[in-house]
Protein backbone atom coordinates (compact mmCIF):
# COMPACT_ATOMS: atom_id res chain seq x y z
CA UNK A 1 0.00 0.00 0.00
CA UNK A 2 1.34 3.59 -1.18
CA UNK A 3 2.67 5.49 1.57
CA UNK A 4 3.20 3.01 4.90
CA UNK A 5 6.44 2.24 5.58
CA UNK A 6 8.09 0.20 7.98
CA UNK A 7 10.54 1.43 11.29
CA UNK A 8 12.77 -0.21 13.33
CA UNK A 9 12.45 1.29 16.51
CA UNK A 10 15.21 2.23 19.52
CA UNK A 11 15.27 1.81 23.16
CA UNK A 12 17.50 3.60 25.53
CA UNK A 13 18.65 1.87 28.59
CA UNK A 14 16.72 1.94 31.98
CA UNK A 15 18.30 5.08 33.66
CA UNK A 16 19.33 6.90 30.68
CA UNK A 17 22.48 8.85 30.13
CA UNK A 18 22.58 10.56 33.46
CA UNK A 19 24.83 7.76 35.98
CA UNK A 20 26.55 10.61 38.25
CA UNK A 21 24.64 10.24 41.15
CA UNK A 22 24.69 6.51 40.79
CA UNK A 23 27.86 6.05 40.25
CA UNK A 24 29.09 8.87 43.26
CA UNK A 25 27.06 6.79 45.51
CA UNK A 26 28.39 3.74 44.88
CA UNK A 27 32.54 4.94 44.31
CA UNK A 28 32.32 7.64 46.45
CA UNK A 29 36.46 7.92 46.27
CA UNK A 30 36.07 8.03 42.34
CA UNK A 31 33.47 10.28 41.80
CA UNK A 32 33.47 12.20 38.69
CA UNK A 33 31.55 14.88 37.42
CA UNK A 34 29.63 13.72 34.62
CA UNK A 35 26.99 16.30 32.97
CA UNK A 36 23.40 16.23 34.12
CA UNK A 37 19.78 15.75 32.33
CA UNK A 38 17.41 18.02 32.84
CA UNK A 39 13.73 17.20 32.03
CA UNK A 40 12.57 18.80 29.07
CA UNK A 41 9.80 21.47 30.12
CA UNK A 42 6.75 20.16 28.31
CA UNK A 43 5.73 23.02 25.10
CA UNK A 44 2.16 24.18 24.79
CA UNK A 45 0.42 22.40 22.00
CA UNK A 46 0.30 24.24 18.62
CA UNK A 47 -2.75 23.46 16.27
CA UNK A 48 -2.37 24.40 12.17
CA UNK A 49 -5.48 24.47 10.01
CA UNK A 50 -5.60 23.62 6.32
CA UNK A 51 -8.18 22.75 3.73
CA UNK A 52 -6.76 20.57 0.56
CA UNK A 53 -8.21 21.00 -3.11
CA UNK A 54 -10.37 18.12 -2.48
CA UNK A 55 -11.87 19.78 0.10
CA UNK A 56 -11.10 18.00 3.47
CA UNK A 57 -9.64 19.51 6.38
CA UNK A 58 -6.79 18.94 7.80
CA UNK A 59 -6.12 19.77 11.83
CA UNK A 60 -2.99 18.81 13.78
CA UNK A 61 -1.28 19.59 16.69
CA UNK A 62 2.44 19.17 17.75
CA UNK A 63 2.83 18.51 20.86
CA UNK A 64 1.88 15.40 21.68
CA UNK A 65 4.17 12.16 22.58
CA UNK A 66 1.64 10.00 21.27
CA UNK A 67 -0.18 9.84 17.11
CA UNK A 68 -4.05 9.93 17.17
CA UNK A 69 -4.84 9.74 13.60
CA UNK A 70 -9.03 10.46 12.41
CA UNK A 71 -11.22 10.68 9.59
CA UNK A 72 -14.60 11.98 10.88
CA UNK A 73 -17.70 12.14 8.22
CA UNK A 74 -19.96 14.82 9.25
CA UNK A 75 -22.46 13.30 6.76
CA UNK A 76 -21.89 9.61 8.38
CA UNK A 77 -23.97 10.09 10.92
CA UNK A 78 -27.79 8.79 11.49
CA UNK A 79 -28.91 11.91 11.16
CA UNK A 80 -28.22 11.96 7.71
CA UNK A 81 -29.70 8.41 6.69
CA UNK A 82 -33.04 9.04 4.02
CA UNK A 83 -36.25 6.66 3.94
CA UNK A 84 -35.32 3.06 4.03
CA UNK A 85 -31.82 3.56 5.29
CA UNK A 86 -32.07 3.00 8.97
CA UNK A 87 -29.10 1.02 10.37
CA UNK A 88 -26.79 2.33 7.49
CA UNK A 89 -24.78 4.79 10.03
CA UNK A 90 -24.30 1.91 12.37
CA UNK A 91 -23.83 -0.90 9.61
CA UNK A 92 -21.14 1.28 8.00
CA UNK A 93 -19.10 2.17 10.99
CA UNK A 94 -18.98 -1.77 11.54
CA UNK A 95 -17.47 -1.60 8.45
CA UNK A 96 -14.66 0.05 9.24
CA UNK A 97 -11.11 -1.61 8.22
CA UNK A 98 -12.99 -3.92 5.60
CA UNK A 99 -12.22 -4.69 2.40
CA UNK A 100 -11.58 -1.90 -0.25
CA UNK A 101 -9.47 0.23 -2.39
CA UNK A 102 -8.23 -3.04 -3.56
CA UNK A 103 -7.24 -4.65 -0.30
CA UNK A 104 -8.32 -7.58 1.43
CA UNK A 105 -9.77 -7.21 4.88
CA UNK A 106 -6.83 -9.71 6.24
CA UNK A 107 -4.47 -7.67 4.29
CA UNK A 108 -5.82 -4.07 5.81
CA UNK A 109 -5.65 -5.75 9.41
CA UNK A 110 -2.07 -7.49 9.08
CA UNK A 111 -0.85 -3.78 7.72
CA UNK A 112 -2.86 -2.08 10.70
CA UNK A 113 -0.81 -4.58 13.20
CA UNK A 114 2.61 -4.28 11.35
CA UNK A 115 2.65 -0.70 12.30
CA UNK A 116 1.66 -1.16 15.67
CA UNK A 117 -1.31 0.80 15.41
CA UNK A 118 -4.72 0.39 17.56
CA UNK A 119 -7.47 1.03 15.50
CA UNK A 120 -10.90 2.32 16.19
CA UNK A 121 -14.85 3.67 14.64
CA UNK A 122 -17.70 4.86 16.02
CA UNK A 123 -20.49 6.85 14.65
CA UNK A 124 -23.01 8.62 16.39
CA UNK A 125 -26.31 11.16 14.76
CA UNK A 126 -24.35 13.60 13.40
CA UNK A 127 -20.91 11.69 12.61
CA UNK A 128 -18.49 8.58 12.12
CA UNK A 129 -14.86 8.54 12.53
CA UNK A 130 -12.34 6.16 11.62
CA UNK A 131 -9.10 6.58 13.27
CA UNK A 132 -6.18 4.65 15.01
CA UNK A 133 -3.13 5.68 17.53
CA UNK A 134 0.26 5.18 16.83
CA UNK A 135 3.58 6.22 17.40
CA UNK A 136 4.07 9.60 15.45
CA UNK A 137 6.98 8.14 12.91
CA UNK A 138 4.09 5.90 11.78
CA UNK A 139 1.63 8.56 12.57
CA UNK A 140 0.87 9.32 7.93
CA UNK A 141 1.32 5.66 6.41
CA UNK A 142 -2.13 4.52 7.41
CA UNK A 143 -4.25 7.34 6.67
CA UNK A 144 -5.30 6.24 3.09
CA UNK A 145 -7.13 2.87 5.31
CA UNK A 146 -9.32 5.50 7.13
CA UNK A 147 -10.62 6.56 3.33
CA UNK A 148 -10.96 3.10 1.85
CA UNK A 149 -13.29 2.46 -1.24
CA UNK A 150 -15.45 -0.31 0.35
CA UNK A 151 -16.54 -2.74 -1.90
CA UNK A 152 -18.94 -4.58 0.59
CA UNK A 153 -17.92 -8.01 0.29
CA UNK A 154 -20.74 -10.18 1.30
CA UNK A 155 -18.91 -11.97 4.51
CA UNK A 156 -17.72 -8.42 5.79
CA UNK A 157 -21.55 -6.69 5.30
CA UNK A 158 -22.80 -10.38 6.79
CA UNK A 159 -20.28 -9.63 9.51
CA UNK A 160 -20.78 -5.86 10.08
CA UNK A 161 -24.82 -7.11 9.93
CA UNK A 162 -24.26 -9.11 13.03
CA UNK A 163 -22.42 -6.60 14.91
CA UNK A 164 -24.76 -3.75 14.68
CA UNK A 165 -27.17 -6.24 15.67
CA UNK A 166 -25.20 -7.02 18.79
CA UNK A 167 -25.01 -3.06 19.76
CA UNK A 168 -28.19 -2.32 19.19
CA UNK A 169 -29.39 -5.29 21.33
CA UNK A 170 -26.97 -3.97 24.53
CA UNK A 171 -28.22 -0.91 23.77
CA UNK A 172 -32.05 -1.73 23.95
CA UNK A 173 -30.97 -3.52 27.74
CA UNK A 174 -29.52 0.03 29.29
CA UNK A 175 -32.84 2.43 30.30
CA UNK A 176 -30.28 5.16 29.33
CA UNK A 177 -29.18 4.45 26.13
CA UNK A 178 -33.11 4.06 25.19
CA UNK A 179 -33.75 7.36 27.32
CA UNK A 180 -31.36 8.73 25.02
CA UNK A 181 -33.27 7.32 21.77
CA UNK A 182 -36.33 8.99 23.86
CA UNK A 183 -34.97 12.46 23.59
CA UNK A 184 -33.55 13.03 20.25
CA UNK A 185 -37.51 11.62 18.78
CA UNK A 186 -39.18 14.35 21.31
CA UNK A 187 -37.08 16.92 20.89
CA UNK A 188 -36.67 16.52 16.47
CA UNK A 189 -39.70 14.17 16.03
CA UNK A 190 -39.54 10.34 15.49
CA UNK A 191 -40.22 10.44 11.96
CA UNK A 192 -37.26 12.66 11.03
CA UNK A 193 -34.02 11.54 10.62
CA UNK A 194 -32.80 13.63 13.59
CA UNK A 195 -35.02 12.22 15.67
CA UNK A 196 -35.13 8.77 14.41
CA UNK A 197 -33.38 5.51 16.72
CA UNK A 198 -29.85 5.31 15.94
CA UNK A 199 -29.54 1.22 17.34
CA UNK A 200 -30.81 -0.02 13.96
CA UNK A 201 -29.43 -2.69 11.94
CA UNK A 202 -32.21 -3.15 9.34
CA UNK A 203 -30.35 -1.90 6.00
CA UNK A 204 -29.40 -3.69 4.15
CA UNK A 205 -26.53 -4.28 1.31
CA UNK A 206 -28.22 -1.43 -1.06
CA UNK A 207 -29.10 0.56 1.08
CA UNK A 208 -25.88 0.40 2.91
CA UNK A 209 -23.46 1.46 0.03
CA UNK A 210 -25.95 4.34 -0.89
CA UNK A 211 -25.59 6.06 2.08
CA UNK A 212 -21.93 5.48 2.07
CA UNK A 213 -21.35 6.49 -1.54
CA UNK A 214 -22.97 10.11 0.09
CA UNK A 215 -21.38 10.15 3.37
CA UNK A 216 -17.80 9.13 3.02
CA UNK A 217 -16.17 11.14 0.56
CA UNK A 218 -13.38 13.52 1.50
CA UNK A 219 -15.36 16.80 0.69
CA UNK A 220 -16.06 17.85 4.00
CA UNK A 221 -14.59 15.22 6.03
CA UNK A 222 -12.07 16.15 8.71
CA UNK A 223 -8.82 14.82 9.38
CA UNK A 224 -7.56 15.26 12.89
CA UNK A 225 -4.04 14.42 13.50
CA UNK A 226 -1.82 14.36 16.82
CA UNK A 227 2.06 14.55 17.85
CA UNK A 228 2.43 15.76 14.03
CA UNK A 229 5.75 18.38 14.26
CA UNK A 230 5.63 19.19 10.50
CA UNK A 231 2.09 20.10 9.79
CA UNK A 232 2.66 21.67 5.98
CA UNK A 233 5.03 18.26 5.32
CA UNK A 234 1.88 15.93 6.30
CA UNK A 235 -0.72 18.03 4.46
CA UNK A 236 1.15 17.38 1.71
CA UNK A 237 2.01 13.66 2.21
CA UNK A 238 -1.91 12.89 2.71
CA UNK A 239 -3.05 14.80 -0.70
CA UNK A 240 -0.83 12.74 -2.04
CA UNK A 241 -2.08 8.83 -0.43
CA UNK A 242 -5.99 10.07 -0.77
CA UNK A 243 -5.82 11.19 -4.47
CA UNK A 244 -7.51 8.70 -5.57
CA UNK A 245 -9.99 7.82 -2.68
CA UNK A 246 -13.79 9.04 -2.90
CA UNK A 247 -14.28 12.49 -2.88
CA UNK A 248 -18.31 13.02 -2.13
CA UNK A 249 -20.24 15.78 -3.69
CA UNK A 250 -19.21 17.97 -1.06
CA UNK A 251 -23.04 18.71 -0.06
CA UNK A 252 -23.81 20.59 3.39
CA UNK A 253 -24.95 18.18 5.95
CA UNK A 254 -29.12 19.36 6.49
CA UNK A 255 -29.62 21.31 9.55
CA UNK A 256 -31.72 19.52 11.97
CA UNK A 257 -34.63 21.11 13.13
CA UNK A 258 -35.77 21.54 16.73
CA UNK A 259 -39.66 20.95 17.15
CA UNK A 260 -39.80 20.16 21.04
CA UNK A 261 -42.16 17.77 22.20
CA UNK A 262 -42.80 14.43 24.11
CA UNK A 263 -41.92 10.64 24.00
CA UNK A 264 -42.49 8.04 26.54
CA UNK A 265 -42.18 4.46 26.83
CA UNK A 266 -44.14 2.76 29.61
CA UNK A 267 -42.67 -0.40 31.63
CA UNK A 268 -44.19 -0.30 34.93
CA UNK A 269 -42.18 -3.78 35.64
CA UNK A 270 -39.38 -1.80 35.70
CA UNK A 271 -40.24 -0.08 39.00
CA UNK A 272 -37.94 2.49 38.54
CA UNK A 273 -38.57 5.95 36.57
CA UNK A 274 -36.04 7.75 33.80
CA UNK A 275 -36.71 11.06 33.39
CA UNK A 276 -35.20 13.40 30.45
CA UNK A 277 -36.34 17.41 30.21
CA UNK A 278 -34.01 19.49 27.43
CA UNK A 279 -34.27 22.53 25.73
CA UNK A 280 -33.08 23.91 21.66
CA UNK A 281 -29.46 25.35 22.86
CA UNK A 282 -28.35 27.46 20.09
CA UNK A 283 -25.38 28.75 21.81
CA UNK A 284 -21.50 28.07 21.77
CA UNK A 285 -19.76 24.89 22.93
CA UNK A 286 -18.25 26.59 25.69
CA UNK A 287 -21.93 28.07 27.12
CA UNK A 288 -23.75 24.82 26.53
CA UNK A 289 -21.34 23.50 28.21
CA UNK A 290 -21.43 26.09 31.29
CA UNK A 291 -25.29 25.66 31.28
CA UNK A 292 -24.90 21.48 31.87
CA UNK A 293 -22.96 22.51 34.93
CA UNK A 294 -24.93 25.12 36.01
CA UNK A 295 -28.03 22.64 35.79
CA UNK A 296 -25.84 19.65 37.78
CA UNK A 297 -24.98 22.48 40.93
CA UNK A 298 -28.60 23.17 40.73
CA UNK A 299 -30.16 19.88 41.47
CA UNK A 300 -27.59 18.30 43.25
CA UNK A 301 -29.20 17.95 46.29
CA UNK A 302 -32.54 16.69 44.04
CA UNK A 303 -30.53 14.16 42.33
CA UNK A 304 -31.09 15.95 39.44
CA UNK A 305 -27.87 16.03 36.96
CA UNK A 306 -27.19 18.40 33.39
CA UNK A 307 -26.41 17.11 30.37
CA UNK A 308 -25.38 18.41 26.85
CA UNK A 309 -25.17 17.68 23.53
CA UNK A 310 -25.07 19.16 20.07
CA UNK A 311 -27.98 21.02 19.68
CA UNK A 312 -29.40 20.21 23.35
CA UNK A 313 -29.12 21.10 26.88
CA UNK A 314 -31.08 19.67 29.87
CA UNK A 315 -31.26 17.49 33.00
CA UNK A 316 -31.95 14.21 33.87
CA UNK A 317 -33.61 12.68 36.79
CA UNK A 318 -34.66 8.70 38.19
CA UNK A 319 -36.45 7.41 40.74
CA UNK A 320 -37.85 4.54 41.88
CA UNK A 321 -41.82 3.65 41.59
CA UNK A 322 -42.92 4.76 44.85
CA UNK A 323 -41.41 8.48 44.58
CA UNK A 324 -42.06 8.93 40.88
CA UNK A 325 -44.13 11.88 41.97
CA UNK A 326 -41.22 14.41 42.99
CA UNK A 327 -39.42 13.86 39.76
CA UNK A 328 -41.93 17.03 38.09
CA UNK A 329 -40.75 19.35 41.49
CA UNK A 330 -36.97 18.26 41.57
CA UNK A 331 -36.69 18.91 37.43
CA UNK A 332 -38.82 22.12 37.34
CA UNK A 333 -37.10 23.44 40.54
CA UNK A 334 -33.43 22.71 39.01
CA UNK A 335 -34.76 24.55 36.22
CA UNK A 336 -35.81 27.45 37.33
CA UNK A 337 -33.32 27.94 40.22
CA UNK A 338 -31.43 31.17 40.44
CA UNK A 339 -28.46 32.13 38.73
CA UNK A 340 -26.96 33.52 41.58
CA UNK A 341 -23.18 34.71 41.28
CA UNK A 342 -21.07 31.64 43.26
CA UNK A 343 -23.64 29.34 40.84
CA UNK A 344 -22.21 31.00 38.02
CA UNK A 345 -19.15 31.35 39.13
CA UNK A 346 -18.51 27.50 40.05
CA UNK A 347 -20.75 26.20 36.73
CA UNK A 348 -18.03 28.41 34.56
CA UNK A 349 -14.81 26.72 36.77
CA UNK A 350 -16.26 23.24 36.25
CA UNK A 351 -16.89 23.84 32.54
CA UNK A 352 -13.67 25.21 31.84
CA UNK A 353 -11.47 22.04 33.68
CA UNK A 354 -13.96 19.45 31.93
CA UNK A 355 -13.28 21.05 28.60
CA UNK A 356 -9.55 21.27 29.55
CA UNK A 357 -9.17 17.78 31.02
CA UNK A 358 -10.65 16.89 27.80
CA UNK A 359 -7.62 18.39 25.98
CA UNK A 360 -4.62 16.73 28.32
CA UNK A 361 -7.00 13.24 28.97
CA UNK A 362 -4.91 11.45 25.95
CA UNK A 363 -4.13 11.87 22.49
CA UNK A 364 -7.16 10.44 20.92
CA UNK A 365 -9.42 13.00 23.18
CA UNK A 366 -7.49 15.59 21.71
CA UNK A 367 -8.07 14.49 18.68
CA UNK A 368 -11.99 14.37 19.28
CA UNK A 369 -11.88 17.42 21.07
CA UNK A 370 -10.03 19.48 17.98
CA UNK A 371 -12.67 17.72 15.41
CA UNK A 372 -15.26 18.45 17.55
CA UNK A 373 -13.87 22.34 17.66
CA UNK A 374 -14.02 22.45 13.79
CA UNK A 375 -17.49 20.75 13.45
CA UNK A 376 -19.12 23.68 15.69
CA UNK A 377 -16.74 26.57 14.70
CA UNK A 378 -14.73 25.58 12.06
CA UNK A 379 -11.64 26.23 13.58
CA UNK A 380 -9.80 25.09 16.30
CA UNK A 381 -6.77 26.93 18.03
CA UNK A 382 -5.26 25.58 21.10
CA UNK A 383 -5.87 25.26 24.81
CA UNK A 384 -4.57 28.73 24.98
CA UNK A 385 -7.70 29.64 22.87
CA UNK A 386 -9.86 26.89 24.48
CA UNK A 387 -9.40 28.09 28.07
CA UNK A 388 -10.08 31.91 26.90
CA UNK A 389 -13.57 30.99 25.48
CA UNK A 390 -14.48 30.35 29.54
CA UNK A 391 -12.49 32.90 30.56
CA UNK A 392 -14.92 35.42 28.79
CA UNK A 393 -18.13 34.31 29.42
CA UNK A 394 -19.50 36.80 32.20
CA UNK A 395 -22.48 36.48 34.92
CA UNK A 396 -24.58 38.42 32.28
CA UNK A 397 -23.98 36.04 29.16
CA UNK A 398 -25.19 32.94 31.58
CA UNK A 399 -28.00 34.46 32.63
CA UNK A 400 -29.01 35.80 29.34
CA UNK A 401 -28.10 32.35 27.56
CA UNK A 402 -30.54 30.61 30.32
CA UNK A 403 -33.46 33.02 29.53
CA UNK A 404 -32.81 32.72 25.84
CA UNK A 405 -32.42 28.66 26.12
CA UNK A 406 -35.71 28.27 28.31
CA UNK A 407 -37.76 30.15 26.39
CA UNK A 408 -38.11 27.53 23.60
CA UNK A 409 -40.02 24.69 23.75
CA UNK A 410 -39.38 21.46 26.25
CA UNK A 411 -38.80 18.31 25.28
CA UNK A 412 -39.82 15.77 27.71
CA UNK A 413 -38.23 11.71 27.23
CA UNK A 414 -39.66 9.17 30.07
CA UNK A 415 -38.91 5.81 30.33
CA UNK A 416 -39.90 2.74 32.68
CA UNK A 417 -42.94 3.01 35.61
CA UNK A 418 -43.83 6.39 34.49
CA UNK A 419 -47.75 6.41 34.58
CA UNK A 420 -47.88 9.01 37.83
CA UNK A 421 -45.67 11.51 35.57
CA UNK A 422 -47.11 14.87 34.15
CA UNK A 423 -47.18 15.02 30.77
CA UNK A 424 -45.18 17.42 28.66
CA UNK A 425 -47.78 20.32 29.15
CA UNK A 426 -47.39 20.26 33.06
CA UNK A 427 -43.78 21.21 32.45
CA UNK A 428 -44.03 23.76 29.78
CA UNK A 429 -46.69 26.02 31.89
CA UNK A 430 -43.90 26.82 34.16
CA UNK A 431 -41.37 28.40 31.58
Amino acid sequence: MRGTSSVVKSSSGVFGNDFSLLYSTLFPLYAVSLPSTTPEQAKASKASITTLPNGLVVITEDAASTSTVTMTYPKGGSGSEGLGEQGAALINSCLAFNSGSGLSTIMIHRTIENEGAIPFASADRTKATVGYTVEPVNAVGLVPLLATDCTFEKWDVRDAQKLAGYRVSEANKSAQVVLTEQIFAAAYGPQSPMGRPFYNADAHTYEIASFRGRGYGLNGAILAATGIKDHTAFCTEVADMLSESPVGTGEAVAKAVYLGGEARISAPSAHFAHVALAFDASVSPAMRNVLKQFFSIAGAKAGVSGFATTGLVGVYAGAPSEAVGSLESAIIGTMTSKATAEAITKAVTLAKAEAMFALDCGSKGLAAAMTESVMELGTFTGSAAVAASYDSITESDVRAALATVLKTKPSLAAVGDITSLPYLGTFASVF
